[in-house]
């Protein structure tokens, strides 16, 4: 993860405020504009997959999951919902410290909020997965399909980001 504010510390700051010729605060709300971008679009679908799978015990055939299958569900379910919390969070923050002059703080914590809810969330759309295909083709597609759920997530939203992060020229040599 990145310093406290969202970022890389003052090495960052230093860059923010060359390049964009921005003051902390300006930095502080652009920072929050896009956190919230971000979160925007984690939260609808986050909330889209605690709705499914809330609904999941009271449809008839759910009574025919076998033991596995029911804790499986009830660990992404956890994954869900506690994503959803993390992901929605920064709006109850923000609403709580309103006005205190605490954009710092706010954009810090959201930032982490954010980290971990995607985190919970790719753990729970492996899951769903597993899930969906050991009930619909059998357990071993279920495993087979839940593993490359989450290698596609580790992938995608762990491992390509950190790749770009350590490959090539940032924008530092155009802010100059």
């Amino acid at each position: 993860m990145t310093g406290e504010h969202g970022d890389d510390g003052p090495s960052d700051q230093r860059w923010d405020r060359m390049a964009r010729h921005e003051t902390e605060i300006e930095r502080l709300d652009r920072n929050w504009s896009s956190l919230l971008q971000e979160l925007r679009v984690a939260q609808t679908g986050v909330q889209l997959l605690t709705g499914f799978l809330l609904t999941l015990p009271f449809q008839q055939r759910f009574t025919t999951l076998d033991d596995q299958s029911q804790t499986v569900y009830l660990v992404t379910v956890a994954f869900s919902v506690a994503s959803a919390v993390l992901l929605i969070a920064p709006v109850g923050m923000h609403r709580i410290m309103f006005r205190q002059h605490r954009m710092s703080m706010i954009v810090a914590a959201a930032h982490r909020c954010a980290f971990y809810g995607l985190l919970l969330l790719g753990m729970a759309l492996s899951g769903v997965t597993e899930l969906i295909f050991g009930t619909v083709a059998g357990q071993v597609a279920g495993w087979v399909a839940g593993g490359i759920g989450l290698a596609a997530f580790c992938t995608f939203w762990v491992l390509v980001p950190l790749a770009m992060q350590n490959s090539g020229p940032n924008d530092t040599a155009r802010a100059q």
